[in-house]
């Protein structure tokens, strides 16, 4: 088989089951809205959220960082791009996480794979919530150690896997808010587990850092959890981008040595660390807009239930709703769009089969008037042509089912 054959029977097959992935052009975006192809449009898809990819504060900040520093870092920290601001930042990510060292990487996904790839070797045991990010489960499949995958969110599953024989060293790995059915990890007793079988427990809390916890210190912090390995991002709740992992400084000195996105990699511009610091500052100082945010869920979750559309149970700002066949989700998700609202179709291979969705997300810059549009064109979309999605149910309407 050549190639070309090769790639025409892989798109086919993608275009046939609803998984062909297309990307559209953002011309103007914001928590709230964006625009594309001319229209604007309501936006429950971003990431974004406190609202602060266009807080003035963070913008200044970076602007500021620019013409001090530049636009670029100008080689590896390794080398000459290590920043005096990338410094600062990661100091000040530190002391606020409760952590020896903080180390500043590119992107969570660069994070996320240096971390597995420095620390497993030939012999080592890797356990993965099934549900864990693509980055962890790429990174694990590709390392060295043997990759077992416990139950979603089942510390009993995790157990008995712990308790088989081991000759390696043994690394625990799981999200701290699970990106596509916005539950969270019970991450205490996982913790407690992995302590009692001499492993390490590795957090990936992109999605919980900024909203979660006492000055939105994330899961870790709220659940009172202190692992041996955090990885926390810059492009959900902080509106930038980047991510960080905390350590024990010995920790931090290895990766330093052997963690080659980090070593190998352009690092991250002065400007953007200036611009991460601001952001962080008002993460600390978000408390009114976590709970706007808390509301808006609130809200969500509330009209759903009266509107008798089933949500997979989440409290946090990812808020999923099932649909279960790929085409309807396109469908439904088209059907969102032509009335105003951005909501995207999640569908196999970044979701298991069967469980194609729409991943409705929450920031506190939504207005209620915004929700209750979704809610209704959400309700009004379940009673016509396109059909009952699998996982949502109405209520009885003209002394009928649906």
């Amino acid at each position: 088989m050549s190639w070309q054959q090769r790639i025409d029977i892989a798109l086919a097959e993608r275009r046939e089951k609803g998984q062909f992935r297309q990307r559209r052009v953002n011309q103007q975006g914001y928590a709230r809205t964006l625009q594309i192809d001319g229209r604007r449009y309501l936006n429950f898809s971003a990431n974004d959220y406190l609202g602060l990819s266009h807080e003035p504060r963070i913008i200044r900040a970076w602007q500021q960082g620019a013409e001090q520093y530049g636009v670029g870092a100008g080689g590896s920290g390794h080398v000459t791009g290590y920043s005096a601001p990338c410094a600062a930042l990661e100091a000040q990510l530190g002391a606020w996480l409760g952590f020896p060292r903080a180390l500043l990487f590119i992107s969570g996904f660069a994070a996320n794979q240096a971390v597995i790839a420095a620390m497993m070797a030939k012999g080592d045991r890797l356990f993965a919530d099934k549900l864990s990010h693509a980055s962890l489960l790429e990174a694990a499949v590709l390392s060295p150690a043997t990759l077992r995958r416990f139950a979603h969110n089942q510390p009993d599953a995790l157990g008995a896997m712990l308790a088989g024989n081991a000759a390696g060293e043994t690394l625990v790995v799981t999200e701290g808010v699970f990106s596509m059915d916005g539950d969270s990890a019970p991450l205490a007793p996982i913790h407690q587990l992995t302590r009692r079988y001499g492993g390490w427990l590795m957090v990936d809390d992109a999605h919980g850092i900024g909203t979660l916890g006492e000055q939105g210190r994330g899961s870790c912090w709220q659940q009172n959890v202190y692992p041996e390995l955090l990885v926390v991002t810059f492009g959900k709740a902080f509106g930038v981008s980047g991510a960080a992992v905390l350590c024990q400084q010995d920790t931090a000195d290895y990766l330093l040595q052997f963690a080659r996105h980090l070593i190998y990699s352009t690092a991250m511009p002065p400007a953007q660390a200036c611009a991460l610091t601001a952001a962080l500052a008002c993460v600390q100082q978000g408390d009114d807009r976590r709970q706007r945010l808390a509301q808006n869920i609130l809200q969500f979750r509330d009209g759903a239930q009266e509107r008798g559309l089933s949500l997979l149970p989440s409290l946090t700002a990812i808020q999923p709703l099932i649909i279960g066949d790929e085409h309807r989700a396109l469908a439904l998700a088209e059907r969102l769009r032509q009335h105003g609202c951005w909501v995207t179709a999640i569908r196999p291979p970044t979701v298991p089969p069967g469980t194609a969705r729409l991943r409705i997300t929450l920031s506190a810059a939504h207005q209620s008037a915004d929700i209750e549009q979704l809610l209704d064109l959400l309700h009004q979309a379940s009673l016509t042509e396109i059909g009952l999605p699998a996982g949502v149910t109405t209520h009885a309407v003209g002394g009928g089912a649906a």
